[in-house]
């Protein structure tokens, strides 16, 4: 390919001491493109009068067109012409630096400079009728379309495997991020720039380049995921894990506290068995830091070999332990269930049925759909749908356990940065509990999935929340994979409830509190229900009324 010199000479009884016009030489990607696409500068010619000339040139050939024209006395033909044809050229290199011209193209721009120059005559006839706008629109028009056809784009940019991975990366968010201001940012420059000036000539360079390209965006919860990151981040949606039982989060109610938060602690796992609660801040993941730690690189951290230990610096309001944990397989078998029989109430006196839902994977909606069948064959008349420190999961998983206690209604509104964008709702065709009183108990580690169901349930007045204000995570974020086994988390959406309140950093108020000595296990929750003299006693009337 062979890259044209085109100048523009204006011949003229005046020698120009500097040229009107732009010289341009492509800088974009001197590694890609021509140092030289265009060049447009006016002269002096030998002779007397004006003359108007282009001259094409390349290493192949020599071309040289021009026509004669009336003295700048006489004529307004070159204020016409000149400044329209340097605002068209400044522009189109500006933008379109990586266009190059071919040379066996050069007939059709002598066809072009041919047609110029009876536009210029023609533009002649009607120099009283708005001559200036008339030359910007004929010069525009057949410049763009003739160009068009002769320039053709290089290769591709050149793009190497590394270039395009981050392209992949680039483009996902570009589709799908919440935010359309990208953090106020131009997110097609920042493109344009980290091609240009990251190095991405291994794959850890890549990964680097797209790492700071998500900083960039400023969202804790928008991750870029290295291959083996997002294989432990799918497993942890499915039914078994290898770790310690751990959730883990953000602090967001304190910003001047560091470190990891722990949004919950799987029942009967390691780190709930010593004593981890909700709440509860880990400073150290094996004598490292976490105060500038990803909650994702935490996690594979906790993660690891089944009988292998782990050393963390726990946090519980100002006593610090030093815990020494060993990493099981964690049961994410997302419910428990059992029946509370009400003392004093005999054989045939209500029953409760009790369900914890610890978890929303892949077999949450079935699992809560079977517990109810269950406990429904036990007599139950009432239920108590546990969602303590439940930090979420899969967001269509937290739909279609509303569908199951509602018979009809707003679930959550879907919304982005111009307002609604969605909205999930139901008809009652799922229902499978719609009418038995229900309680749902909440506290500060339900999160994400946890509190769109308890806001579902509470704003339709299905059920009445008891407890502690919720986490407040009121953004959701899905999974994208990449084409080399990594991936993406990024926020596509905050959510309202049904009452158009945005919970993000709030929480859901519940509409009672709990004792402070209110259990957390099954068999002991039924003893609270049961026992009058217990310190945790809830009164069943009290308990379901709002």
């Amino acid at each position: 390919m062979s890259t044209y010199q085109m100048k523009v000479i204006l011949g003229s009884a005046s020698v120009y001491s500097s040229p009107s016009f732009l010289a341009v030489t492509s800088r974009r990607n001197p590694a890609v493109f021509s140092s030289e696409v265009l060049l447009l500068n006016p002269c002096a010619t030998k002779k007397s009068g004006s003359r108007l000339c282009w001259s094409l040139t390349s290493k192949q050939q020599n071309t040289t067109i021009c026509f004669s024209a009336q003295s700048r006395d006489r004529s307004n033909r070159y204020n016409n012409f000149l400044p329209p044809l340097w605002w068209i050229d400044k522009r189109f290199i500006l933008h379109c630096s990586f266009f190059q011209l071919k040379t066996k193209h050069s007939p059709r721009l002598k066809r072009f400079f041919s047609s110029l120059q009876k536009a210029l005559r023609c533009a002649e006839r009607f120099n009283n009728f708005r001559p200036a706008f008339s030359l910007h629109l004929i010069v525009g028009v057949m410049l763009v379309m003739t160009l068009a056809a002769t320039v053709t784009k290089s290769p591709a940019l050149a793009l190497s495997e590394e270039n395009l991975l981050f392209l992949e990366a680039w483009r996902t968010i570009d589709r799908v991020y919440i935010d359309k201001s990208f953090n106020g940012q131009s997110w097609f420059r920042y493109r344009e720039n980290a091609l240009r000036n990251e190095p991405m000539n291994s794959r850890e360079e890549t990964y680097a380049a797209i790492r700071k390209m998500v900083a960039t965006l400023g969202d804790p919860f928008t991750r870029f995921l290295e291959p083996q990151k997002f294989k432990s981040l799918r497993s942890g949606t499915r039914n078994t894990l290898t770790g310690v039982g751990l959730s883990i989060g953000y602090p967001t109610k304190d910003k001047s506290t560091s470190g990891l938060v722990v949004v919950s602690a799987a029942p009967g796992g390691p780190a709930y068995r010593a004593g981890v609660l909700s709440g509860d801040l880990i400073l150290a993941i094996d004598d490292t830091t976490t105060e500038n730690m990803e909650i994702y690189d935490a996690a594979e951290r906790l993660q690891g070999p089944e009988g292998s230990k782990v050393e963390l610096i726990v946090q519980h309001d100002s006593e610090t332990r030093h815990l020494s944990l060993v990493r099981e397989k964690v049961s994410l078998n997302p419910v428990k269930s059992r029946v509370c029989r009400i003392p004093g109430s005999g054989v045939d006196g209500p029953l409760i049925g009790y369900i914890k839902l610890t978890s929303f994977n892949q077999n949450a909606s079935g699992a809560v759909r079977e517990a109810i069948e269950t406990l429904r064959g036990n007599n139950v008349n009432a239920f108590i749908l546990d969602l303590r420190d439940n930090s979420g999961g899969l967001f269509p998983e937290g739909v279609d356990i509303a569908k199951i206690w509602l018979d009809k209604g707003v679930i959550v509104y879907i919304c982005d940065s111009r307002g609604v964008r969605d909205i999930y709702d139901t008809d009652g065709n799922k229902a499978t509990a719609a009418s038995e009183p229900l309680v749902v108990l909440v506290n500060k580690g339900t999160a994400s999935a946890s509190e769109i169901l308890a806001g579902a349930l509470k704003d339709n007045k299905r059920a009445v929340l008891v407890g502690e204000p919720t986490y407040g995570k009121g953004k959701i974020q899905s999974v994208f994979a990449l084409s080399d086994g990594s991936g993406l988390a990024v926020t596509v959406a905050r959510y309202e409830t049904p009452a158009h309140i945005d919970i993000d950093k709030v929480g859901i108020i519940p509409d009672h509190p709990l004792p402070v000595s209110f259990p957390k296990d099954e068999e002991s929750v039924c003893g609270c229900l049961q026992d009058p003299a217990s310190a945790c006693y809830l009164n069943r009337v009290a308990l379901f009324s709002r």
